[in-house]
C-alpha cells in the first residue's frame, strides 16, 4: 500500500484540514462603502469519504536461503551499495502490492545482524535488508511467528522487530516484552480499522524462554478467540488470522487445518485466515460466507537443485472486503494470482500469467499455471467464486 512520498503528503494535508474551517481574509472597512449584507464565505475541504470496498493482498513465506542470500548480495554490488538487495528477487509482485489498500507479508526467519552469520537448515537467519525489501515491496504488516521464530533465542526476536520498526513495517505474531504482547496489531487503512493476528503450531523443539510465554504465540483457539475480541474491542472492524501450519510438503491440507478452519472461521470475530509454511501451494476454501488460504507457498525460496519443483510455487490472493452492514465486512472477491520461484540464470520471482502470456522462455510457465490453478481448486474455490487472474 506504500505510495510515493509526493501522495503521502497530499493525504496528510487532506487529513489537517479535514472539515476545518479556513478563515477568511479580514476585511478592512471602507468609510465610502456600506457594509455588506451577507458575511464572506467559509471555505471547507472535505475528509476522504469512508470506503466501502478495501483490497488486501496476501502473500507466502519470505523464506531465504543462503543461496538466496548470495543472490542478494550480487544484486547489491551490481547496484553499487553495500549488504543485501532483495527487491530485484521480487520486482515482480511490486505493483500487486504497492496497489492495494493493505499488504500482509510473512518473515520466516528471524533477520540477523548486518555483518551476520546468515544461516540455512535447521537453523535459518536472514540478512536485516529483507526487512528492507519487504517494506520497499509495497507490505504494510507481517507475521513473524513460524517454527523459525525461536532460531536464534530472544536476541534473535528482538533483532528481527528492531528491523520492521526501523523501515515502518507493523509485526505481530511475536514480541519484546509482555505488554507488547497483550496489544493487538490494530491498524486503520483508509479510515477502516483492521487487525492482524499470527500463531504457529510450533517451535521446532527449541523452548520459550522461561517465564516469556508471550515472546512468540502457538496455536490455541481460546487464545486466538481472546486476541481477535480484544482486536473488536480496540476497533477492528476486519480481523485477518495469519497461521504457520500444515504438513510440509503436502498440497491437500491436513485435518489438523481444516478443524481448525471451521472452527475459528465460525467465530464472529475473525473474518479471513491465510496460511503458510508447507512450502507449497495450498487450496482455499469458503466457509459459510469466509474464506481460508490454506497455504500460500514460499513467495522467496531457493531450495537445493534436485528438490520438487511445486515447492518454487506461491500465490498472491487480492482479497475485496465489502461493507455489508455498518462495521460489518465480507470477502465478496478473490483474485489469485500465480507466481514462480526461478532459479536459473539466477533466481527471480516470475509472474506465471504473465510469462505465459508473452511466451517467456526457460520454463513450461502454461504448464505451471495449470498445476497451481489445480492446487487453488482442490477444495472447490472456484465454484465458490474465486478467481485465477490469467
Amino acid at each position: 500500500m506504500r505510495k510515493t512520498l509526493a501522495v503521502l503528503l497530499c493525504l496528510a494535508l487532506l487529513t489537517a484540514t479535514a472539515g476545518v474551517a479556513v478563515a477568511p481574509v479580514r476585511q478592512v472597512p471602507d468609510p465610502g462603502r456600506a457594509a455588506p449584507a451577507v458575511p464572506p464565505s467559509v471555505a471547507f475541504v472535505a475528509a476522504p469519504a469512508r470506503p466501502t470496498t478495501l483490497s488486501v493482498v496476501a502473500a507466502g513465506d519470505l523464506f531465504v536461503q543462503p543461496a538466496l542470500t548470495a543472490q542478494a548480495a550480487a544484486d547489491a554490488r551490481a547496484a553499487g551499495k553495500d549488504g543485501h538487495d532483495f527487491t530485484q528477487i521480487l520486482a515482480p509482485l511490486t505493483p500487486l502490492t504497492r496497489q492495494a489498500d493493505l499488504a500482509v507479508c510473512h518473515i520466516e526467519q528471524p533477520l540477523a545482524r548486518p555483518e551476520g552469520p546468515f544461516t540455512g537448515w535447521p537453523i535459518f537467519s536472514a540478512p536485516p535488508q529483507l526487512a528492507d525489501a519487504a517494506a520497499d515491496s509495497g507490505f504494510d504488516t507481517c507475521s513473524t511467528a513460524s517454527n523459525h521464530t525461536l532460531d536464534y533465542g530472544e536476541e534473535g526476536v528482538r533483532r528481527t522487530l528492531d528491523n520492521l520498526d526501523r523501515v515502518g513495517l507493523r509485526h505481530t505474531g511475536s514480541a519484546r516484552s509482555a505488554q507488547d504482547a497483550a496489544t493487538p496489531n490494530v491498524f486503520k487503512v483508509r479510515g477502516v480499522k483492521i487487525a492482524q493476528l499470527a500463531y504457529t503450531f510450533s517451535f521446532n523443539g527449541i523452548p520459550r524462554p522461561a517465564g516469556k510465554p508471550w515472546i512468540a504465540n502457538l496455536i490455541d483457539v481460546q487464545k486466538i478467540r481472546a486476541e481477535a475480541h480484544a482486536a473488536r474491542q480496540a476497533g477492528a472492524e476486519i480481523v485477518i488470522l495469519s497461521m504457520h501450519w500444515g504438513t510440509e510438503y503436502q498440497n491437500e491440507p491436513d485435518r489438523g487445518q481444516t478443524g481448525l478452519a471451521a472452527e475459528l472461521l465460525a467465530d464472529p470475530d475473525i473474518d479471513l485466515i491465510i496460511g503458510m509454511h508447507v512450502h507449497v501451494v495450498q487450496p482455499f476454501e469458503k466457509i459459510g460466507d469466509k474464506w481460508v488460504a490454506y497455504g500460500l507457498g514460499n513467495l522467496l525460496v531457493r531450495f537445493a537443485d534436485g528438490s520438487r519443483e511445486n515447492t518454487q510455487d506461491s500465490v498472491v490472493p487480492r482479497f475485496t472486503f465489502t461493507e455489508v452492514a455498518p462495521g460489518t465486512w465480507r470477502v465478496t472477491d478473490v483474485a489469485v494470482h500465480a507466481f514462480f520461484m526461478r532459479y536459473y540464470p539466477q533466481p527471480r520471482l516470475v509472474d506465471v500469467a504473465a510469462a505465459t502470456r508473452n511466451a517467456t522462455p526457460g520454463a513450461d510457465y502454461a504448464g505451471i499455471f495449470r498445476r497451481i490453478t489445480g492446487y487453488v481448486n482442490l477444495r472447490g474455490a472456484e465454484a465458490a467464486g474465486l478467481r485465477m487472474v490469467r
